[in-house]
């Protein structure tokens, strides 16, 4: 399967199209958060529309909660709280962000995060029919992707997750754009769409074979 994970677009998509085109032939579309800049909310149904391909959305911290109605009556697929298995490889999806200085509208607690993931997660290891696990977050896991100049901000719930799923795509920190395996598992932080930054993601749905990711740039 090849992905296209897309993050940040913070409502402004005027490069979506030149990503789409130069990224070339892809199964599915992630979008990983701060899909509007504080809104409006009605923005999601017009970045939705512009692929051709299902596309799996969690909001951003810089989303507004109640973007999760818009989202769940856009053509793509609300992935906030929710699993979606395709294949043999099971999406888990969280958004928002673990707290922030500036009290932003998508904010959730430490405990709110890991009590969310960790049912999703653990039904994901212990179904049959699952191979492959990708969690798309917002917010990065601690310790990975997550650095800023005086530390590190990323989510210690999240970070409990490493090395029990294969991949998390995440965004929120717009200078940790890259790619950084921990254990078993890879972090993806693709960029600022808004910026033309994005990446192609190929995962087989078997486990011995390794993740490959591409940055796309316009």
């Amino acid at each position: 399967m090849k992905i296209l994970a897309i993050s940040d677009p913070h409502g402004d998509y005027s490069k979506i199209q030149k990503i789409i085109e130069k990224a070339g032939k892809f199964d599915l579309v992630v979008v990983v958060g701060d899909i509007t800049n504080f809104g409006p909310d009605e923005k999601v149904n017009e970045l939705a529309k512009m692929f051709d391909k299902p596309v799996l959305a969690i909001p951003g911290n810089c989303d507004k909660k109640s973007i999760l109605k818009a989202l769940d009556n856009s053509t793509a697929v609300n992935l906030h709280g929710k699993n979606e298995q395709i294949g043999n490889i099971r999406f888990i999806g969280l958004g928002g962000s673990n707290p922030t200085p500036f009290n932003t509208p998508f904010e959730l607690s430490e405990d709110e995060i890991e009590n969310a993931l960790e049912g999703m997660v653990c039904s994901a290891e212990n179904s049959g029919e699952c191979g492959r696990i990708v969690l798309l977050t917002h917010a990065p896991p601690y310790g990975a992707r997550d650095e800023l100049p005086f530390g590190h901000v990323g989510s210690k719930a999240i970070q409990k997750f490493l090395d029990r799923v294969d991949l998390i795509v995440c965004g929120h920190i717009h200078e940790a754009k890259g790619v950084e395996k921990v254990g078993k598992t890879v972090v993806l932080n693709p960029g600022e769409a808004c910026k033309g930054s994005c990446a192609l993601v190929t995962i087989e749905e078997t486990e011995n074979k390794p993740i490959e990711i591409e940055f796309v740039e316009v």
